[in-house]
This record gives structure tokens, sequence and C-alpha cells, in this order.
């Protein structure tokens, strides 16, 4: 055995490269956050460098938009105000005002914008808790197989915009490409003999 990091994530052939490791984490977020956990994007553009590692973009049928950035977390964009989420960061700015820039201040920016919203997420800090939780009590937890299987979908939907170079169009609902863009080729790989999937 090798007593090196293998960087095995980084090998686009097997896994997808940075993009279904760190994206699979950042995308999970955005869907969760825009309440499409049961959905996904309806159009994806490629970068406009065809060497670049970030700038596809996609949307969804709403018109919401998301932009692969470089770096780490995610930046929603309101009319009023934006909001960065990290692992262990949270921050807030109302118009041009910050108004949170730590975690710790999460329950004071609810309870003054949040206390009459009509929309709640699911709350959980903690995913391997609230699995365990879930088991006991039954419940769907927040991060269960199809929400999964959902974000793994973006992040290979944006790797192909990144290998193809090309404008996809995706329905959701079917998991197909749709108006002649993309391959049906590229939803699947090629798989040793006798092992197919079912």
């Amino acid at each position: 055995m090798h007593k090196h990091f293998p960087n095995w994530r980084k090998y686009c052939e097997h896994v997808g490269g940075m993009v279904t490791d760190w994206g699979a984490h950042h995308f999970d977020i955005a869907q969760w956050g825009l309440g499409m956990d049961g959905s996904g994007p309806s159009e994806i553009f490629p970068a406009n460098d065809p060497k670049a590692t970030h700038g596809v973009r996609f949307t969804y049928a709403n018109g919401v938009e998301v932009l692969h950035q470089d770096g780490n977390g995610v930046w929603f964009y309101g009319t009023d105000g934006k909001i960065h989420v990290n692992r262990g960061k949270f921050e807030f700015w109302k118009g041009a005002e910050q108004k949170a820039n730590s975690p710790k201040d999460c329950d004071k920016v609810a309870a003054e914008y949040l206390a009459n919203a009509n929309v709640r997420l699911y709350k959980s800090d903690d995913h391997k808790g609230d699995w365990l939780a879930c088991i006991r009590s039954r419940k769907q937890p927040i991060c269960d197989v199809e929400v999964g299987a959902r974000t793994v979908t973006v992040c290979h939907l944006v790797n192909l915009a990144y290998y193809h170079g090309q404008k996809l169009k995706w329905d959701p609902k079917k998991e197909q490409f749709v108006d002649g863009t993309g391959n049906k080729a590229w939803l699947n790989v090629p798989h040793r003999d006798p092992w197919n999937v079912a």
C-alpha cells in the first residue's frame, strides 16, 4: 500500500474529478436552498473557455440560474441582499449592509427576517445524526437516496458541459436529454463482463 494521498477523487474517468467531489456538497446546498431536491436544472451552458474548470451555468424551469465558480461555498443572491454559506460559515447582507458574518448570527437573522416566512426548509446540522434519528423515527432524512441521486446528476451534467462544450437541455423528471441535445451514451459507462446495470 502506498503511504501518500492518492488523489483518486481527481480521476475524471472514474469519479468525475473535483466537480463530483466538492460539487456534491455545494450543489446539494444550492438545490436544497432553491427547493429543488426532487428536481434539477433544465438547461446547462458550457463555460466560455473550453479549458475552464469553472464557469458552467445551469438554469431551472423557474428561471433561477446557478453559476459554478472557483472555490468553496454557495452564494444566494436575491433582490434585497445575498447570503454566503459554507462549512461552518454563514454571511448575510441586506442591501450593502452586512447583517451577519458567523453561524452564531443565524438565530438572530431568522428572528428578524424569517419570523413570518411561508417557506421553512428541513433543519439539520448533523447528517449522520439525522440519518440515525430517521432510522428510529421512520421519517425521511434530509439527504435521502433521491436527494443524493439528484445532486450527483447535477454534478455529472456540469461535467458533461465541461467535457463536451455543448449547451444541454435536460428533463429532470424523465432524467434524459431533450430537444436533440446531449448524447444518450453519455448517461452510462462501459461495464466489464459479466457486470451490467439493470
